[in-house]
């Protein structure tokens, strides 16, 4: 055989092999999610992140359409949307889905943290201590929903809410009509409040109307783009009813069945790459709008009197153990977490100095006494 011949021979191998190669590829995946947000809210833009980074990691084998709010369903349906298949997937928060469980608001991070716990903390607990799988069972078998579920968006910590009159003490919140959602509303109804339910979306136009005297929503830029200080102009931060918030997005579980394993596992990264890019963003976007409200739209910024705190506190474990209670599964994951906090958070505190230490030395708050140097050189 020549040596051309030999060539030509070893050439068509290649191009059968490349093309076998390609026959056994599998077809990209065009997959229909929708979330609970609106296109303007920050939180769809990390949605549209996630399904972006799919896209890269599985070289085009998953095109995600993320969509927003109601383009295929109301809001407040994706969930069983997914699970009926009408839809792909979603894009939420559990807490949402309380009406189903009271122990859904657990998985989004409950008031205190809970029992201190930050992001990371909670992540901790969700992939080193079995939370994620209490999570996922939780939906596949108390819920009987036929899905998957992941963290996804860090949105928190998060304010207190927004007020027509300045507070002094627990007391000037008793009888407020106040905007809250989910087992919150049943903590701050224990502290007083007359708490109404509403969309984001409705908060402005109740407010101009009287309707309520006050509202929770984000903090940040979520409040600013949705016009919050339009209608009032004190905003009391922090909470500590949303300070630990995570989402959740989700796959029907067949879809999910679907994928191939590298494919499975590029979803498994592109949640964890989101979580960190957008975090990071959205920590520069509260920064700059907190800016805006203060020095454009003479927003009062002002911190949240401590016994506030104190009584939501008290308030939650009240509501938590009326649920305890009730709820078998709620118990089960309220005391998982209550036990791997109690590891991770007394070690935390002997590690890591207040956040405030070194926040006061550099950028001391109005009115308060200014380092020495400020860590200028003499």
């Amino acid at each position: 055989m020549s040596t051309r011949t030999s060539i030509a021979t070893a050439a068509l191998i290649v191009m059968a092999s490349a093309f076998g190669a390609q026959a056994q590829a599998p077809a990209p995946k065009s997959i229909k999610m929708q979330s609970t947000w609106p296109a303007s809210n920050t939180l769809q833009e990390h949605f549209k992140m996630f399904a972006e980074r799919v896209d890269k990691l599985t070289q085009g084998g998953i095109k995600i359409d993320a969509m927003a709010a109601g383009q295929i369903v109301p809001p407040f349906e994706v969930l069983d949307a997914t699970n009926k298949k009408v839809i792909d997937g979603w894009h939420a928060i559990a807490y949402y889905w309380v009406g189903k469980s009271p122990a859904a608001a657990l998985f989004a991070a409950p008031p205190g943290g809970p029992f201190g716990m930050d992001h990371m903390d909670y992540l901790g607990w969700l992939h080193v201590g079995g939370g994620l799988q209490m999570w996922r069972d939780f939906y596949q078998n108390d819920l009987k929903l036929n899905v998957i579920v992941w963290p996804a968006h860090p949105s928190s910590p998060q304010a207190f809410g927004w007020f027509k009159k300045p507070l002094r003490s627990v007391a000037d919140i008793k009888g407020l009509k106040c905007r809250q959602t989910g087992l919150n509303s049943e903590v701050y109804a224990k502290m007083g409040m007359a708490v109404v339910n509403m969309a984001g979306g409705e908060i402005v136009p109740a407010a101009q109307r009287g309707v309520i005297d006050c509202a929770e929503w984000v903090g940040g830029v979520e409040d600013l783009r949705l016009g919050l200080h339009q209608v009032f102009k004190y905003h009391y931060t922090p909470g500590m009813h949303e300070n630990n918030s995570i989402g959740e997005l989700g796959f029907n579980l067949d879809v999910w069945k679907g994928f191939t394993p590298a494919q499975q596992d590029a979803v498994d990264s592109a949640v964890k790459d989101t979580f960190i890019t957008w975090l990071t963003r959205w920590q520069k976007q509260n920064a700059d709008a907190i800016e805006e409200l203060v020095h454009k739209h003479g927003v009062q910024i002002r911190r949240t009197p401590p016994d506030i705190l104190i009584a939501s506190l008290k308030a939650w474990d009240q509501v938590a153990a009326e649920n305890s209670a009730k709820s078998a599964t709620f118990k089960k994951v309220y005391e998982s977490q209550r036990e791997y906090a109690s590891k991770v958070v007394p070690a935390k505190r002997y590690m890591f100095p207040p956040y405030s230490f070194a926040a006061n030395y550099y950028w001391p708050q109005e009115g308060a006494k200014p380092a020495a140097n400020k860590g200028k050189n003499n």
